[in-house]
């Protein structure tokens, strides 16, 4: 394998790493966990919206919002020495029940000190019937 293709391993593993512990946090109603994992300029976009890292943060007020999940089709783009742009695909359920949900996902990562923060990311459901603009 060469060296290019070591990096972009690396660097998959170290934000996917962290994406698992945003996953880990809605599982466990962890609503600490998930902002230390949040750039305090966080921005999210959803279906609802957008959202800060509070918000983000504030749906765990009730406990989790996830009760299993995979993500699966990760792929990562480097964006400059320090900043990675990842996209998978995500299905979960939720703690009540119902049917599994699936999203596209982009996250972007900027590496900060010793880990990474997350600074964006944008859910895109995708079980729904979609024409592209």
């Amino acid at each position: 394998m060469g060296s290019t293709a070591m990096k972009a391993d690396a660097l998959l593993d170290a934000v996917l790493a962290q994406e698992h512990a945003v996953w880990a946090a809605l599982q466990a109603g962890d609503a600490a966990a998930d902002a230390a994992l949040l750039s305090p300029g966080f921005l999210g976009l959803y279906p609802s919206g957008y959202a800060g890292r509070d918000d983000h943060a504030g749906q765990l007020a009730d406990g989790p919002t996830v009760a299993d999940y995979a993500i699966t089709e990760a792929r990562v783009m480097a964006l400059g020495a320090d900043m990675a742009l990842l996209t998978y695909l995500a299905e979960y359920s939720r703690p009540a029940g119902g049917p599994a949900e699936r999203m596209w996902v982009s996250s972007l990562w900027r590496r900060a000190g010793a880990g990474w923060e997350n600074l964006f990311s944008q859910d895109t459901p995708c079980d729904s019937p979609f024409a592209p603009v």
